[in-house]
């Protein structure tokens, strides 16, 4: 299984996830970390904006994350859109906003089974 977390500093997750500066790819096996790797975000026009707006085009395509991220089993983020929430749902990628700030805590939980989704949390576009 594959972890995917949105991370500006590769320790903690960042609060939005289309502007993180990467992904840390936590790679599960057996409920153990077997390892991590860090995917810098080049696939999101997001991360190249300056300001918390967006700007120009609403209706642009999360294709380009969504292929980035296609072996993931789930992604973790502190926030996120609406639309790339339920985009990742469609492409089968569990998608969770979560309260807590740190990677491996966010993972223990998630495995334990108590990772509290907060969809109510992401942001509308």
């Amino acid at each position: 299984m594959k972890v995917g977390i949105a991370s500006n500093d590769e320790h903690s997750i960042a609060y939005h996830f289309g502007r993180a500066k990467g992904f840390i790819i936590a790679d599960v096996v057996e409920g153990e970390i077997k390892s991590k790797e860090y995917r810098l975000n080049n696939f999101s026009h997001h991360s190249h904006q300056g300001s918390h707006e967006h700007q120009g085009n609403h209706n642009h395509s999360h294709t380009r994350i969504l292929s980035s991220l296609k072996d993931c089993d789930v992604v973790i983020s502190r926030g996120m859109g609406k639309r790339i929430y339920d985009d990742l749902r469609d492409a089968n990628i569990e998608a969770m906003i979560t309260d807590i700030a740190e990677v491996d805590e966010a993972i223990a939980a998630y495995l334990a089974g108590t990772l509290v989704d907060n969809p109510e949390k992401g942001c509308v576009h």
